[in-house]
């Protein structure tokens, strides 16, 4: 039996923006589909929202997203990640992680990416990886990128 696993992000009304931005940053194809287009009359107010999007790249990568109806939970503070004496610390419950081979093509994808991020840790060479970099993008998400390192035996 083959499995497979695909991130899927739940947005308050920018679902469309990030799945736009995260196919300019990996390629792939971007599918959308509205409440609208399942039959909710367009007058209402999440009619134009995301109720099914995705992006899927030949590369392998691929991230599902869609916006919750309703309205925005009221604003809680956000869950922060730093990094420190090299430990991450988080309130945050997931990452997402993109592992490419090699640093100049994930050092591409950080550029894309951290447009508009917070850097959490800087991509660069790390004591474990040839490329490593964490940041959360302008919609929220963290990311860890790094490029897979041979393991010794």
């Amino acid at each position: 039996m083959a499995i497979s696993t695909t991130t899927h992000l739940n947005f308050h009304g920018d679902a469309r923006a990030a799945l736009e931005f995260y196919q300019t940053v990996f390629g792939g194809h971007l599918t959308t589909v509205t409440y609208g287009d399942f039959g909710m009359p367009k007058d209402l107010p999440d009619a134009d929202k995301i109720v099914f999007g995705q992006v899927a790249a030949d590369n392998g990568f691929g991230v599902m997203a869609y916006d919750v109806p309703g309205r925005a939970p009221a604003a809680a503070a956000p869950a922060t990640t730093t990094r420190e004496h090299g430990m991450t610390l988080t309130g945050e419950r997931f990452f997402v992680s993109v592992r490419g081979e090699t640093a100049e093509e994930v050092g591409a994808l950080w550029e894309k990416l951290a447009d508009g991020a917070d850097l959490i840790e800087e991509y660069g060479p790390s004591r474990w990886a040839p490329g490593f970099g964490m940041l959360t993008d302008r919609f929220g998400v963290t990311w860890i990128l790094d490029v897979a390192a041979p393991y010794a035996d």
